[in-house]
């Protein structure tokens, strides 16, 4: 290969063999794809020796020098000497590149794409003179306008980058932009952190222990006693915390960046804000706002040290995202990204060019569609590689189900694609299997093997459970036991179920028992909002009560759900704060409160101490116990894996009255010689029930290890506490739960 008179030998080993090594074959061929591309576009030599680079002839546009880009590379990133700025639109005529000085709203440049600068739909091109802190940058493009057949295109609008990487102007929480200046640009970030030897934890799914919280909320509040709250940082000064109480993986609502001014209001004099943020108006972007350091730049390399942080003390990341829609709304909310780019495309549209709303917030987003398939693929990978997040739980997954004209799939390509993708391998997939819609999937959701749920199911039958409800201990049995009933017919086993009773949405654990009814009221809808079907039970008062025997009878029963979640097989998940009772005050769906409705209040960890310490040893028994986790070797005494006692020995009969079960579980796991042998009773009666354990072989005693009808501490002899009627039989308290291990004599 010869340019301007000079031998050109390109060692293609040592070029491309890392990149093949790394990312495998196809990042391999769009290298080589690459390549070719810009010897199409007339490229010549330039350089010498170690330093050679091929680069195409220049354009003069607009005063700038440009080039061809790069057009496998969506998004803009720093080259030699400029900026490579890469976007895709199936629909435009033409497409511009605005450059804004930090923080105007009006261009200093508009730059039109050359025709040398576009291939098929696909706009690329290097801008030369660009320093990444002097601007920031949004698109507008050209193309027909016609709503009835989902055509958006206006070229006054200014468009933001679906790649960003940081979105301009959120850096200041709350901050409200001012009327007619609602407009998102895009700021160009270096990508660079230093990983080290860095290696994802890559935990079982059934061995999660999940913690899912709000990354403000979580700190936000004065209690919390750190330096950074409500951030990134703040999440890292409490990892001693996280430690102390045991969990091994947070779940962090969503961080996409998201506008929490979009729909502001004010209700009884309070600022309410969009602080879910289960509205996303950037999929690559990290919340600038979370972070203590809001300088371009420095808000993914802050949450790329805690995920670090995290993973270095055994704590994986599981990021909350949503595919289902985005911030633009319906035809009457605004257009600032794909809908000026596709709309027809981006989004599901009914025969006239209005939008389906199976989300409940406006719009959908098509993910069946090849474009839109690639772009959620993309994403995803991004987050793997540059953030090296270890899941991702998808919010209305069921949604990503849905074909174009909103019905059902039965092997939906996007949810194939996310279970095979050989960058998430290892990646930990949940589902949120219901949308808005009314499709409802849990047990059902295409999984292949590798996605779990969210087990809705769970939550409701042991809610319904606990408090007494007639004709559910058999649906209680088997939400215990692992949910085969939903997940054996495709052998999913343990790690398909995510078990739950308690999430963002709905009452918090403390609310659980202390509410009949929501109390939304200061949400601003008149407490139309939210949930009715609650399960919960107030124990015969609403809200506070200084009611000793209410009192003492709401702490057993948040000690009863939190015991039986530890002890059910499958991942297990709680809401951040209730370990300590914290309360929402009867809000079930707090998604505007951005005050101490949401906020944790770390003063209640000192007030229900005993709370937290159980929680802390129902964990730690949860981890020395895999048999309570999921599936093992047989045991050695003869005792199946599962057996059902339900008042006495070996009865697995259940009525509609019957109100008190046991279940036993018994294996050997890897390199164990002894069985481990474990014992759950719930009596959700309100009386007294004795209960009979099964007899042991010769040689081997029942020990109590807890029992909810006592108060925790750590030196508790819950066996002496508890009342032996004889050997094997037990005098089970009103509404309480023991739990048993195998001693020796």
């Amino acid at each position: 290969m010869r340019r301007d008179g000079k031998s050109c030998k390109i060692n293609y080993i040592y070029t491309f063999l890392p990149a093949y090594l790394y990312t495998g074959r196809q990042l391999f061929i769009q290298e080589l794809l690459t390549l070719f591309q810009w010897r199409i576009l007339s490229m010549r030599y330039i350089g010498s020796g170690l330093e050679r680079k091929y680069y195409p002839p220049t354009d003069e546009v607009a005063g700038f020098s440009v080039r061809p880009g790069k057009f496998l590379e969506n998004g803009a990133i720093r080259v030699d000497e400029g900026v490579n700025f890469t976007i895709h639109s199936n629909g435009a005529k033409s497409c511009s590149l605005c450059l804004f000085h930090v923080g105007e709203h009006e261009p200093y440049a508009t730059i039109p794409f050359p025709d040398s600068c576009r291939m098929g739909d696909t706009y690329s091109m290097v801008v030369y003179g660009l320093k990444p802190r002097e601007f920031e940058y949004a698109y507008q493009f050209d193309g027909e306008y016609n709503p009835g057949k989902g055509l958006l295109f206006d070229k006054t609008k200014y468009i933001l980058d679906p790649y960003a990487r940081s979105v301009a102007g959120q850096e200041i929480w709350g901050k409200e932009k001012p009327a007619g200046e609602r407009i998102y640009k895009a700021r160009v970030v270096d990508g660079g952190y230093d990983w080290g030897n860095f290696k994802n934890t890559s935990l079982e799914p059934k061995d999660l222990i999940i913690y899912e919280m709000h990354v403000r909320g979580f700190t936000q509040d004065a209690s919390s006693g750190i330096e950074h709250r409500g951030t990134y940082e703040g999440i890292r000064e409490k990892i001693p915390y996280l430690l102390e109480l045991g969990i091994n993986a947070v779940e962090l609502m969503p961080v996409f960046e998201f506008d929490e001014t979009e729909d502001v209001r004010i209700v009884d004099g309070e600022k309410l804000l969009n602080y879910w943020g289960y509205s996303p108006v950037c999929f690559f972007s990290p919340n600038v706002a979370y972070a203590s350091d809001t300088r371009a730049g420095k808000a993914g390399n802050e949450f790329r040290s805690l995920i670090h942080e995290l993973n270095a003390n055994g704590i994986e990341v599981i990021l909350d995202v949503v595919f289902n829609h985005t911030a633009e709304g319906n035809e009457m909310g605004p257009c600032f990204s794909f809908k000026g780019i596709d709309n027809n495309i981006y989004y599901m549209l009914t025969p006239d060019g209005k939008y389906y709303n199976f989300s409940g917030c406006g719009n959908v987003m098509n993910c069946n569609h090849p474009i839109v398939q690639q772009f959620i693929l993309e994403c995803l990978r991004y987050w793997v590689v540059s953030y090296r997040v270890d899941g991702f739980r998808f919010d209305l997954a069921s949604i990503m189900g849905r074909n174009e004209d909103g019905s059902p799939m039965s092997k939906p390509p996007l949810l194939q694609s996310l279970a095979f993708d050989p960058v998430l391998g290892n990646v930990k997939l949940i589902a949120e299997a219901w949308d808005a819609g009314g499709l409802y999937q849990v047990g059902s959701f295409p999984s292949w093997n590798r996605w779990a749920e969210w087990n809705g199911r769970y939550r409701d039958d042991m809610r319904c459970f606990l408090k007494g409800d007639y004709g559910m201990a058999q649906a209680a049995i088997n939400r215990i036991t692992g949910s085969f009933d939903l997940y054996g017919k495709e052998n999913r086993g343990e790690n398909a179920t995510v078990n739950f009773l308690n999430c963002h949405d709905g009452f918090t654990l403390y609310d659980m028992y202390a509410y009949n009814q929501k109390h939304n009221e200061k949400n601003g809808w008149n407490n139309t909002d939210g949930a009715n079907d609650n399960n919960s039970w107030n124990c015969g008062v609403e809200g506070d009560s200084d009611d000793p025997e209410v009192l003492e009878l709401r702490n057993r029963l948040r000690k009863n759900a939190f015991a039986i979640l530890m002890c059910s097989r499958g991942a297990a998940m709680f809401l951040a704060g209730d370990e300590f009772c914290n309360t929402q005050f009867g809000n079930n769906n707090a998604y505007c409160q951005d005050n101490i409705i949401s906020w944790l209040d770390w003063n209640r960890k000192e007030e229900y101490h005993e709370m937290f310490e159980f929680c802390k040893f129902m964990i730690q028994l949860r981890k020395k116990h895999p048999i309570l986790r999921g599936r093992s070797g047989p045991s050695g005494c003869g005792f199946p894996e599962v057996s059902i006692h339900n008042k006495t020995a070996w009865n697995s009969n259940c009525g509609p009255d019957t109100r008190t079960i046991g279940i036993m579980f018994a294996g050997r796991t890897a390199g164990n010689r002894e069985d481990d042998i474990i014992y759950i009773g719930v009596n959700a009666f309100w009386e007294k029930e004795e209960v009979q354990l099964p007899k042991l072989p010769l040689g081997r005693k029942w020990h109590i290890i807890m029992n909810t009808e006592f108060e925790h501490t750590p030196e508790t002899d819950y066996h002496r506490l508890t009342n032996w009627v004889t050997k094997d039989t037990l005098l089970m308290y009103p509404r309480s739960v023991v739990i048993a291990i195998v001693d020796k004599y």
